[in-house]
């Protein structure tokens, strides 16, 4: 699905090596902010429990600017993980952009709700989430426990298609 007309969204292996180096840099951003490496509630996302992990491209130059996951929670919920976006190209609409891409893929994959956490040290997650459309939940699964953590929840619409009018 193209949701940015100067991107190109692919879908990728959990493996690929672009979409690795993208979550090491996101890792290493949320170590910095923490203050140390023990933030992740639960069990981290990998191969086995990530249905859909896409990569978005500079369309113009090929280069990677961000990437960002949908974990299974249940057969129709899903939780997004991992969205990140390199800070040189933040602001442009590229979260934006891989997050509705997300929300189509689990939409095709017959997810009916989706669920997101951001912790205390990511306001700006936090404001993507709000600005998305995603509602304010009390904490579930590994964050139940976890007061420094704000969980939130969308349910997942048709994808919105656009067509001429013609008179």
């Amino acid at each position: 699905m193209q949701t940015h007309p100067k991107l190109t969204i692919r879908l990728v292996p959990w493996s690929n090596p672009v979409g690795r180096d993208l979550r090491a840099a996101q890792q290493a951003e949320l170590d910095a902010r923490y203050g140390h490496a023990a933030h992740e509630a639960g069990e981290p996302p990998s191969a086995a429990d990530t249905a859909v992990f896409l990569v978005a491209y500079e369309r113009a130059t090929g280069q990677p600017l961000g990437c960002g996951g949908l974990r299974w929670v249940e057969r129709t919920t899903a939780e997004v993980k991992r969205v990140y976006v390199l800070p040189y190209a933040r602001g442009a609409g590229i979260a934006s952009s891989i997050l509705v891409a997300l929300e189509a893929e689990a939409y095709a994959a017959g997810v009916t709700l989706m669920l997101a956490e951001a912790g205390s040290a990511q306001p700006d997650g936090k404001m993507f989430y709000e600005a998305s459309g995603y509602r304010r939940i009390p904490n579930f699964g590994p964050y139940t426990d976890l007061a420094d953590s704000v969980c939130y929840a969308k349910p997942v619409m048709t994808p919105v298609r656009v067509h001429a009018i013609t008179a």
